[in-house]
């Protein structure tokens, strides 16, 4: 017994004369190194969004050019989940416990989120910037988890009131995605709706693996919809859009964020997407703003691949991020995950190429402490692609 004890103090001695921490080190966080992970969807029905993970690693690939992170350099793990729940949790899961990920960051849709979420929670893992507007990320609120994109639920709210007070339209009807995405938008749709004393004419739901439009297309004109909220992928609002022209259905359309990338729109749709009108949580691709032009030169060209294009969902990656940056940079050397955690809630109005960012002091009966961005603005799509804005910034 008494040897090891020698041989204890010995170690111990060698640990602190060469400056070694005997505590066991922060997971994910080495003297030169960050690892941060993410997923997104390369391929499946939502590989139209995948570009918000490439966006990322081309922001952390420009930081790292400058130097990195108070000397460290970001080590960027996305994987592509196809939109898949159960790819989602296991590939989270490899990269938790194989390589040990610092925080993650992003991280598209709302189905496949809520896969990992109690996973992430339980560990007491950061998680910022979801990509998805999802009440699930702060009903309840979790210390861990700091959303930043608009809740879907408050550009429903938003675009309906316009509908209703600018456009004057009364007949209104919702196609929606049958999973927690297409239900957060449900649910602002019809909470506004009641504020105006109406209801709506149709509520309906679309499965990921429905591709023929024509019998939902029949409904929506039978019911004399002259507003049609579209709460779906990219794929399927395209679809309901074009076999509405084919069939001589012409509502006006409008729809989420997540389909307001107006070039990406055009292109699928051969034009049909003109007209559209969304709700949007970035400024414009070619706004006259220092941070997007910087971005666009510094991230964009630098390291995109050539393939790539430059609009809403590939900068949206760097959008949602732009907080978990900032606060990495104002944690010094002494970056952990409790301090990183503690200036993000320290940050009041902060903003980036999206809306102004605020947390607050966790609590656990104040939704509000959690959601970074409130505010959204409505874009009209125009012949050439672009965007023609309908309003300023909202809080809603």
């Amino acid at each position: 017994m008494k040897s090891k004890s020698v041989l204890g103090c010995l170690v111990l001695s060698v640990c602190l004369m060469f400056g070694f921490n005997t505590a066991l080190a922060e997971e994910g966080i080495t003297d030169t190194e960050i690892h941060i992970g993410q997923w997104g969807p390369q391929t499946g029905p939502a590989a139209a969004w995948g570009s918000v993970a490439r966006g990322t690693g081309a922001y952390f690939q420009m930081i790292n050019a400058k130097g990195g992170i108070n000397g460290r350099k970001i080590v960027y793990h996305m994987f592509d989940d196809a939109y898949n729940p159960a790819k989602t949790k296991a590939g989270v899961k490899e990269l938790q416990e194989g390589t040990g990920i610092f925080a993650w960051a992003c991280g598209v849709g709302t189905s496949p989120g809520l896969a990992v979420i109690d996973y992430l929670t339980e560990r007491e893992i950061p998680w910022i910037g979801p990509a998805a507007g999802s009440l699930h990320w702060i009903t309840p609120p979790r210390k861990h988890l700091f959303p930043v994109y608009p809740l879907y639920y408050n550009e429903a709210k938003a675009l309906i009131r316009y509908a209703v007070k600018e456009m004057g339209k009364t007949k209104i009807a919702i196609v929606y995605q049958n999973d927690e995405y297409g239900k957060n938008g449900l649910r602002g749709a019809r909470e506004e709706l009641v504020t105006h004393g109406l209801n709506t004419v149709v509520e309906m739901p679309v499965e990921l693996k429905d591709t023929d439009m024509k019998s939902h297309v029949m409904q929506l004109r039978k019911s004399g919809a002259d507003m049609v909220l579209l709460w779906t992928s990219v794929s399927h609002a395209v679809r309901i859009v074009g076999t509405s022209r084919a069939m001589q259905f012409t509502p006006q359309f409008m729809s989420t964020s997540t389909c307001s990338d107006f070039p990406l729109m055009m292109h699928i749709s051969k034009g049909l997407w003109e007209g559209v009108i969304c709700a949007t949580f970035g400024e414009l691709p070619d706004a006259d703003d220092p941070l997007m032009k910087m971005y666009k030169k510094e991230a964009f060209d630098a390291f995109a691949a050539k393939d790539e294009r430059w609009g809403l969902f590939y900068y949206a990656g760097i959008l949602f991020v732009e907080p978990m940056v900032e606060a990495m940079k104002r944690c010094g050397k002494d970056l952990t995950r409790d301090r990183l955690v503690a200036e993000l809630e320290k940050l009041r109005d902060f903003k980036g190429i999206g809306p102004k960012i605020s947390f607050k002091p966790f609590d656990p009966n104040d939704p509000s402490s959690r959601q970074g961005g409130s505010q959204t603005f409505l874009i009209q799509c125009l012949k050439d692609g672009k965007a023609k804005k309908l309003t300023d910034w909202m809080d809603i």
